[in-house]
């Protein structure tokens, strides 16, 4: 085909190596998928759950982050996952976050990086909870990859996800009584006693 007949596709490829031979997958990639499009589809049909849209410069300028009300988590997630254009087919990373100075009701928040392969394009979803009713749902349904990305942000968080099926500590000891990335700590172990301060500079 000639080069000018094509459309405005790029070519994506997945390659791996057995000696002496490489082999690459090559597959069309649409490059059509905007920031509005998605925006305007999004809002058209969850408008009630999308609180806030921002491409936070500090983080990702090019990235959009849109926050929502936590019982609109799931249905989004679904949402995107099965549109036909969109395909936010992967799931890379479940995380949490604590802002102690925020209002109450936004103490704790779950980020969800999403990766739609097809288009090549990344989305960051937001949801926030207070520390006396810190719960969201669990995406293991739409995503079991999931699994252990929430059990981790609970490990370290304490952050439930509801109805998770097994959600425990992945990372740290089940006996442990706290969790360690909660901004109310000292940031070094006030009881060691195995470390002598002059070899620091203090």
């Amino acid at each position: 085909m000639p080069a000018k007949s094509i459309p405005s596709f790029w070519a994506s490829a997945f390659c791996f190596i057995t000696y002496p031979l490489a082999i690459c997958f090559i597959y069309p990639t649409s490059m059509s998928l905007t920031h509005d499009l998605l925006l305007a589809d999004l809002q058209q049909q969850f408008a009630a759950a999308i609180l806030q849209t921002e491409m936070p410069a500090n983080v990702a300028p090019d990235q959009l982050t849109l926050t929502l009300h936590r019982d609109g988590v799931l249905p989004i997630l679904r949402y995107l996952k099965a549109h036909a254009q969109f395909q936010f087919n992967f799931l890379t990373d479940i995380c949490g976050a604590h802002y102690p100075d925020n209002e109450p009701s936004r103490e704790f928040a779950v980020v969800y990086h999403l990766h739609s392969w097809t288009n090549n394009y990344r989305l960051r979803l937001k949801t926030y909870c207070s520390r006396t009713d810190c719960s969201v749902p669990s995406a293991v349904s739409v995503f079991p990859s999931a699994n252990w990305q929430e059990r981790e942000t609970y490990d370290f968080y304490g952050i439930q996800f509801a109805e998770h099926p097994d959600l425990r500590r992945i990372l740290n000891v089940d006996e442990m009584n706290f969790f360690p990335l909660r901004k109310e700590y000292p940031l070094e172990e006030q009881t060691r006693t195995d470390k002598n301060d002059k070899m620091f500079g203090r």
